[in-house]
């Protein structure tokens, strides 16, 4: 098996605080990696590398873990161009606006919705995510749940069934009908090729009720919890996330104190996943992150990339927006969005430089990982390696 060193790194990223400065970041200054097949066989400093079959030089650049982006939406089709210019505009964002991206991802052929997805898989890459989940939620039949999730499953072992995105509009005059439906026959259907199961706890959407019984049917069919929490409103969102062990609450915007309780009490258990994306493109109230973080909960960030509220594959962007909005530190940010988008999935191979992880590696066009903060915009991974190989 061919191995490669990456050397001449000016600052390592390894979230491991015991290979480096012993911060959470683990920072190694002046190192080098050794990439052995589809694994990191060996971190430390460069002057001790041990010989490898070829070398990268990087430069004095700085070297970070892949992106672990643990919540997308990318098997859809269509455009809601409109719906944002109109929010722009002064108009308020609310769950409904799912139904239109519903009629065009029923209407798209497999080969589209395919073709979208890589489109967008190939895009969040350039930018240095190397493992993502993605889920259902945009079909709300349990023929068209299931071939997104056949189409996600062939591209990533992270997907989700969110048949429970909101009531299907064929359901408007029959909600219960609808929850029957999704924790019956298009569980069945869908779980074959899904791990996760998720519900959007919210307004408008499934209360605290019905998201129990789809996530609690889920459960029995062997999917593992996760909820779209708290994102629009105060509810019961987090509280049944933390209760029924799900690996992520996700948005966590109108949190209580009880809220954040819940989460530092489950910080071993349930990750707060904030998405500020999906703020930033609604104009909505910021998830409170350094709230969360002195509490004790554990926080990952991830992208939301959705064509309605969040449309964005960019993990540096929500780095930056992090840190300038949600009073993040820049190493608590890429944290979140590295080793914490890897607890969010209960994942200890990725997310980290350590030797055994998968190798996924961005190589960043600046000395620190700081600059993903301090040059919000600009394009700074010139290269990336996913299972040690370099797709870009």
């Amino acid at each position: 098996m061919t191995t490669t060193a990456i050397t001449n790194i000016g600052s390592l990223v390894t979230n491991d605080p015991a290979l480096g400065d012993g911060s959470p970041l683990g920072l190694i200054q002046d190192a080098a990696v050794v990439i052995d097949g589809e694994t990191v066989a060996w971190v430390g400093p460069a002057d001790r590398a041990p010989a490898a079959d070829t070398v990268f030089d990087a430069a004095g650049r700085a070297v970070i873990p892949g992106f672990v982006d643990s919540h997308s939406h990318l098997v859809f089709a269509g455009d809601r161009t409109a719906e944002f210019n109109a929010r722009m505009s002064g108009r308020s964002y609310s769950a409904g606006g799912i139904r239109t991206t519903v009629a065009a991802t029923r209407a798209a052929t497999d080969a589209e919705l395919e073709a979208n997805l890589l489109r967008h898989l190939d895009e969040a890459r350039r930018q240095g995510t190397t493992t993502f989940e993605t889920k259902s939620g945009y079909g709300l039949t349990v023929a068209d749940e299931a071939r997104a999730l056949r189409i996600a499953a062939a591209h990533t072992e992270e997907v989700t069934y969110l048949g429970a995105h909101i009531v299907s509009p064929d359901y408007a005059e029959d909600p219960a009908g609808y929850v029957d439906l999704v924790t019956g026959e298009m569980l069945t259907a869908c779980a074959p090729y899904a791990r996760w199961v998720d519900v959007f706890c919210e307004k408008g959407a499934f209360d605290g009720d019905q998201a129990r019984a789809i996530l609690t049917a889920g459960a029995a069919a062997g999917l593992i919890p996760r909820v779209h929490a708290n994102q629009l409103s105060y509810g019961p969102g987090v509280q049944l996330a933390v209760e029924l062990e799900a690996a992520s609450a996700d948005h966590c915007t109108h949190l209580t104190d009880a809220d954040v309780d819940a989460l530092a009490q489950a910080a071993d258990t349930t990750v707060a996943t904030l998405l500020p994306g999906a703020e930033f493109s609604t104009r909505a109230q910021w998830p409170d992150a350094r709230r969360l973080i002195d509490a004790g909960a554990t926080v990952a960030l991830s992208t939301d990339c959705n064509p309605g509220s969040s449309y964005t594959s960019s993990m540096p962007f929500c780095i930056a927006l992090a840190v300038r909005d949600m009073r993040m530190t820049p190493d608590e940010a890429l944290w979140s969005a590295t080793a914490g988008g890897a607890r969010a999935l209960r994942r200890s191979d990725v997310g980290v430089v350590t030797p055994g992880a998968r190798a996924d590696l961005a190589l960043l066009d600046a000395p620190s990982h700081v600059h993903l903060a301090y040059r919000p915009g600009v394009p700074l991974v010139s290269a990336v390696w996913q299972r040690g190989v370099r797709p870009v």
